[in-house]
């Protein structure tokens, strides 16, 4: 068992310490996955990538439903990126939902889940549509849903997102040529 994985355990299990000794050893991916997500943000977001991190962070570690589960136990290093990865989606359109309260109506615009045309930066109301999608997607494949979700959300490769969803790599192809064009048909049809 790694250190990252004891510690993963320990800080589970609600151990402060373990905690605050964790996160040096996860902050630099940490870091990564949330620099990834928001160089895909349009210009002048009001959230920096390190408070993307602390955030979802603190969502993982603490006590009680940290990342949407009821058990916060890590089956590794895997599984603590891709909770991590869930955890900045869900900040991300929290952040969206805030912004497009204050903010309704004009033209809505093509939405590429391309990781390359993601980095014109999503307007609030495409993240919505695609994470409704990504929902609506969990709900008859929740593999592709996943997927999809740390592509998009956590800007990781097909293949780093198959090593943190638990799958073969020809496996994670598969379903992310059925899940983006999925995605695609969904967010389409919410126009």
């Amino acid at each position: 068992m790694t250190d990252v994985t004891r510690l993963l355990h320990a800080a589970a299990e609600g151990d402060p310490a373990a905690a605050r000794d964790l996160l040096p050893l996860v902050y630099d991916e940490l870091r990564k996955l949330a620099a990834a997500r928001m160089a895909a943000e349009s210009p002048g977001h009001t959230l920096q990538a390190t408070a993307l991190v602390h955030e979802a962070y603190l969502r993982l570690v603490s006590a009680g439903d940290p990342a949407g589960r009821d058990d916060p136990h890590w089956n590794g290093r895997g599984h603590f990126f891709a909770a991590a990865a869930e955890a900045m989606r869900r900040i991300l359109v929290e952040s969206a939902r805030a912004k497009g309260r204050s903010k309704r109506g004009g033209e809505l615009k093509r939405v590429s889940l391309d990781i390359a045309d993601a980095a014109a930066g999503p307007e609030p109301d495409e993240i919505l549509q695609i994470d409704e999608a990504i929902s609506q997607l969990a709900v008859h494949d929740p593999v592709a849903a996943k997927l999809v979700s740390l592509r998009y959300f956590a800007g990781l490769t097909v293949e780093e997102a198959a090593a943190a969803a638990g799958v073969p790599r020809s496996t994670a192809y598969e379903h992310w040529v059925y899940a983006k064009a999925w995605v695609h048909r969904a967010v389409r049809g919410a126009r």
